[in-house]
């Protein structure tokens, strides 16, 4: 076996994993890219800052099947409202593509209170072009937040309409912990090339990271 050969050898363990000694930086400064089937790919993020909406208006295109989005603590500056998403179309231009939804809900007290598992039909829509509640009543003290993601499905395609499934969890405002689960799908045949997450009433503070899926 010759030398060099010997090496790559002995840099992988009996099971075939790379061993953290031999991986430095300067071993890896001409590698650009490491992915596989499944792996996800962190496309860009954003900051909110006293914010409204935060938008992505490029990077969703045919090079991922599937988009994943992370909001982490998700802060508004009012009281008591709704943090939502709606998609687009045409780039951005507009935000009211039709979509039918469905949405349950568990929650459970600080104090003991709840404990519930239930459906909520305020919170879906039926082929409606409104904006797309994840939660609602969602607390804006300092401590108090909101963190979850969505995952959209091949959103290029001009074949099937587009499908959806978040999960989230959040602070309510009277002191309670809700997780919630919503998915839907939008009723179009056209490509979704933009996405918005607003908040009901003034702004949040947080961060939203969008990657897409090999």
């Amino acid at each position: 076996m010759g030398s060099a050969t010997r090496k790559i050898a002995n840099a992988f363990s009996t099971s075939g994993i790379i061993q953290s000694a031999n991986i430095n930086n300067a071993s890896l400064d001409n590698i650009t890219t490491i992915a596989g089937a499944g792996d996800m790919v962190l496309i860009s993020s954003q900051t909110a800052s006293a914010s409204a909406s935060i938008s992505f208006t490029s990077g969703i295109d045919s090079t991922y099947k599937e988009y994943q989005f992370y909001f982490v603590n998700i802060n508004p500056s009012t009281d008591e409202v709704y943090f939502t998403f709606q998609t687009s179309t045409n780039g951005g231009s507009s935000y009211d593509v039709s979509l039918t939804s469905t949405y349950f809900h568990t929650y459970h007290g600080e104090g003991g209170a709840g404990g519930v598992l239930e459906y909520d039909s305020t919170m879906d829509q039926a082929n409606g072009t409104g904006e797309q509640r994840l939660l609602y009543a969602l607390g804006n003290g300092s401590d108090e937040s909101a963190s979850g993601n969505l995952i959209l499905f091949n959103p290029s395609s001009t074949t099937f309409v587009k499908h959806y499934v978040s999960n989230c969890n959040w602070y309510h405002y009277q002191d309670y912990n809700f997780n919630a689960r919503t998915a839907g799908y939008f009723n179009t045949t056209s490509a979704i090339n933009a996405i918005r997450f607003s908040i009901s009433s003034g702004n949040f503070d947080g961060k939203i990271l969008m990657f897409g899926v090999n």
